[in-house]
Formats: C-alpha cells, structure tokens, sequence
C-alpha cells in the first residue's frame, strides 16, 4: 500500500518559511540543497517530508506537488498509466533519499513516486 510521505511548497523565502514552519509546528530541517532548477529546504515532523522550494524563473507560491513511497516503481508506474496518468520526469539519485518518479494525473495534477522516500520520512 502507497503511503503519503511528501508534500512540496513553493514559498518566495525559504528561510522565513523554514523558520515559521520549525517554530509554530516544532518541524525539524532534515536537509537543503540547490540545483539547476532552485533550492529546497526539507523540514520533517518524523513521518511526513515537507519540502520548501524556491524554484528559479516563478513567482508560484503555494502547493507544488505531493508523493506517496511504494512498493514497487514499476508496477505502480504500469497502474499510474493504465488509469490515464503520465510520466513527467526522475528526479535524484535512483536508490538514494530524495530519488522520485515524477508523474501527471489525468488532470494534470503533479505527484511523485519513490521507493527509498524522502528525508526525515523513514
């Protein structure tokens, strides 16, 4: 069974965000990085990933995109496309924290499959 794991915001400061999110809930900064496309603080309340992103080239604030850990990739990746969903892109280093399959609902809705999860999420 899928379990909800992840769920990524796009905020205008990370560090503020972080800050309000570490001193209102007592969330706990799992990591940080920065890539080609933005940075990213990831906060974790022991279950759930909570991944502030400030993505170049937007001005989106709010909701981004949510993912599940699973099982298996593969058989999951062959029902997501069976039931009208399509793959969007990877994401990370396969078998690492953080690594993800990144996918489209038949809306378009953006989500994220993994199977090593994310940080703080174990």
């Amino acid at each position: 069974m899928a379990k909800l794991r992840h769920i990524a915001v796009s905020v205008k400061n990370l560090e503020e965000s972080a800050q309000f999110y570490e001193r209102v809930f007592g969330l706990k900064r799992v990591g940080a990085e920065t890539l080609g496309a933005g940075s990213g603080i990831y906060l974790s309340d022991g279950v759930v990933n909570l991944a502030l992103l400030k993505l170049n080239g937007t001005d989106f604030v709010g909701t981004h995109h949510f993912g599940f850990i699973v099982d298996d990739t593969e058989s999951t990746r062959a029902l997501i496309e069976a039931e009208g969903g399509s793959f969007f892109m990877k994401f990370g280093e396969e078998g690492k924290e953080n690594a993800e399959d990144k996918f489209k609902d038949p809306e378009g809705v953006i989500f994220d499959i993994s199977h090593t999860g994310w940080a703080g999420t174990v």
